[in-house]
């Protein structure tokens, strides 16, 4: 029976989630042995291998970029470089799924900056859900706790990376093929980890371990080609809200694979978030459609 490419899209999107939480599984559990920076490094060697092919073979390494996207993608890089150390960071020392909800905020993030730095327009109901996914943020972090560590600024500090990286994505003319900016993306990530182990040191690898940084890179690539194939199917304001699926995967596999579940401040607050990321979606669906 034929599926629907809105149902296809968001098959595809719920995969992605999964293969990217699953990464990031992988990636907690190896780095509480092996340094971060060699890790990083290890991953990006087999992630940029496989999206190199892929761009070598789609002719993207033959585009022609110019000035004023050769700038964006370096913003980029920064915002990639500089959310994968603060996110591998904080996940080292928080559960896997509070850190999720916490980066569940960052669309709600995005909209807010689009509107403060690119003039996007954006109506006191987005805002307003700007301001309540916020509070949603600060139930599950709760400043002033005993709960409440560096860690969770290090979590808040790479939303803030994730926005520049996604805010210059944007600025991105469209003849900039996605697999070269994926290629630059694992590109920077992996020599940053390079640069990285030079100062932290080197530790021999065992045999479960590269398991889990092979499992981590392969899941990375499935992440990345899933998002860029559910670019290309079905109506995306239907499809978006499938994103938050990742929290209920992180929920699951940090339940599975480290024992641990988040408390019932947490799953308030990422309710809240989640609750009005998905308005701040079907409100903008909505205005793109120019019903008001």
């Amino acid at each position: 029976m034929a599926i629907s490419d809105n149902l296809r899209g968001a098959i595809y999107m719920n995969i992605a989630m999964l293969a990217f939480t699953l990464g990031d599984s992988c990636m907690k559990a190896v780095t509480q042995t092996q340094p971060l920076y060699q890790t990083m490094l290890l991953r990006g060697i087999l992630t940029t291998s496989v999206l190199f092919g892929l761009a070598w073979a789609t002719g993207a390494l033959r585009a022609r970029v110019g000035g004023r996207d050769v700038a964006m993608l370096g913003w980029r890089v920064v915002g990639e470089i500089g959310s994968t150390i603060t996110f591998f960071l904080a996940l080292m020392q928080m559960p896997l799924a509070n850190l999720s909800a916490v980066m569940q905020f960052v669309p709600l993030a995005v909209t807010l900056a689009a509107a403060l730095f690119l003039r996007e327009p954006l109506g006191w109901r987005r805002l307003s859900a700007i301001f309540v996914g916020f509070l949603g943020v600060l139930l599950i972090i709760r400043p002033g706790t005993s709960g409440f560590d560096i860690w969770s600024v290090v979590g808040l500090a790479s939303v803030g990376f994730v926005v520049l990286r996604d805010l210059s994505t944007r600025k991105l003319s469209r003849a900039v093929p996605s697999a070269l900016v994926a290629l630059t993306a694992s590109v920077s990530v992996t020599l940053m980890g390079g640069v990285g182990a030079l100062f932290q040191g080197w530790q021999a690898v065992g045999g479960w371990e590269a398991l889990l940084i092979v499992a981590a890179a392969c899941n990375l690539i499935i992440g990345y080609l899933t998002v860029v194939m559910v670019m290309r199917v079905g109506d995306l304001g239907f499809i978006a809200p499938f994103r938050y699926t990742a929290l209920l995967w992180a929920i699951l596999l940090g339940w599975l694979a480290f024992d641990t579940l988040p408390d019932g401040w947490t799953i308030a607050g990422a309710a809240i978030v989640v609750a009005t990321g998905i308005f701040a979606l079907l409100r903008e669906r909505r205005l793109a459609r120019g019903r008001g």
